[in-house]
């Protein structure tokens, strides 16, 4: 019976020697050239590289393998509080009462007390600055009324958002099972942030303090001191899920979101995220190109008292294009070739299309300049009568 264990394990470690030898290489070789596709250094299991103004994805990494967020979940905690305050639901200044809820997490935290009060402002600071665990829970308790209902807010907006592979479970992040994000949605609902502008002013402090003094601050993301391009926005650890970053920089105009999930610790999620914006910086520009006026030709109008209405676009939309092909950029008008009075200025007649080759990288809607007014009969009698009788055309 023992020879027969011993010569079954053989033939067993024969085996598996033989399939390594067969596709041990093949396996290595995929998952170096993954590496190796990879321009900088990676450390984590999931990465991605946005930029802000376009939604342009510059680089992605595993980006839809699903991962517990940790803290990073706080993003669209403090999404829905800015929405909130933007739309006139709460203002920064309200004061918030602590429940013994939110007094019950540990983690991070700025040490609320059941029934002590502070402001809107300062749990927002708490949350973006420390992290604070209470702090979150108590700005979701006072925008929904308790946690559940913003826990329902939160994948109601991931939703309205295109976050398909995200499931939230709490507005702290702590792990739970059936939390959980991926890198790409993680960029989503960072960029989406990043649209309230009034955020930067809390996710780029280094050090501050709360209570007078007595409490202070240190920004766990430690970019914000050592990275002179950083602005934010939020950083993340548990057992779950390693360590994470959506880190967010702006250099010459151009602002982007890194994320990184899965580190094996701190050092590596910074200095991953860090590589991967320096890489963007080095490679991407945005550009607002000029346009040159004959483009704009008039548009004909029929029935107006005008047979014409200039066209000119609102903004220069910004263009990202790769360093160095700046001039490979095309603009393509498509306006309408006449329209039909009355004609209000402002209004919509056509595009301004943006390419890099056959790649639509932009577009800008085109608008009248000027009104015209519908010619009315006798308006029209009295032209017919001058151009029969005196020969004038205007």
């Amino acid at each position: 019976m023992l020879s027969f264990k011993i010569a079954s394990k053989s033939l067993l470690s024969a085996l598996l020697a033989l399939l390594f030898l067969l596709f041990g290489p093949y396996v290595l070789a995929q998952n170096e050239n993954i590496q190796e596709d990879f321009p900088v250094e990676m450390s984590g299991v999931s990465a991605i590289l946005v930029d802000f103004d376009t939604g342009k994805t510059l680089l992605e990494y595993n980006a839809d393998q699903p991962h517990a967020p940790a803290s990073i979940t706080k993003i669209m905690t403090m999404l829905l509080v800015m929405d909130a305050v933007d739309s006139g639901k709460i203002s920064l200044d309200d004061i918030v009462t602590v429940s013994e809820h939110a007094n019950s997490f540990g983690g991070s935290t700025i040490f609320l007390e059941t029934g002590e009060t502070m402001s809107v402002h300062d749990l927002l600071k708490g949350t973006a600055v420390a992290s604070a665990n209470d702090a979150a829970v108590a700005l979701a308790e006072y925008v929904a009324g308790s946690e559940s209902a913003f826990v329902e807010m939160m994948n109601q907006k991931a939703a309205e958002l295109g976050m398909t592979n995200t499931s939230f479970k709490n507005a702290h992040g702590l792990d739970e099972d059936g939390h959980i994000t991926t890198a790409r949605d993680i960029a989503t609902m960072s960029r989406e942030l990043m649209r309230h502008e009034k955020i930067f002013d809390f996710s780029s402090i280094w050090m501050d303090s709360l209570r007078d003094g007595k409490t202070e601050l240190v920004n766990t993301n430690k970019l914000i001191r050592f990275y002179q391009y950083a602005t934010g926005l939020k950083t993340g650890t548990t057992d779950d899920a390693g360590s994470c970053i959506s880190a967010t920089a702006k250099k010459d105009g151009l602002h982007l979101i890194a994320v990184v999930l899965g580190a094996p610790n701190s050092n590596k999620r910074n200095s991953t995220a860090k590589a991967m914006l320096e890489y963007g910086f080095a490679n991407w520009a945005l550009a607002q190109p000029e346009i040159p006026q004959e483009i704009f030709e008039p548009v004909s109008v029929i029935g107006g008292v005008g047979d014409w209405v200039d066209v000119t676009i609102r903004e220069t939309p910004k263009i990202l294009v790769k360093k160095g092909e700046e001039t490979k950029l095309r603009i393509v008008p498509e306006f309408s070739e006449n329209v039909s009075a009355p004609v209000e200025a402002g209004e919509q007649i056509g595009v301004l299309r943006f390419y890099m080759d056959d790649e639509q990288v932009g577009e800008a809607p085109a608008v009248t300049v000027n009104s015209v007014d519908k010619l009315d009969f006798f308006e029209a009698i009295s032209r017919l009568f001058d151009r029969l009788v005196f020969g004038r055309t205007e």
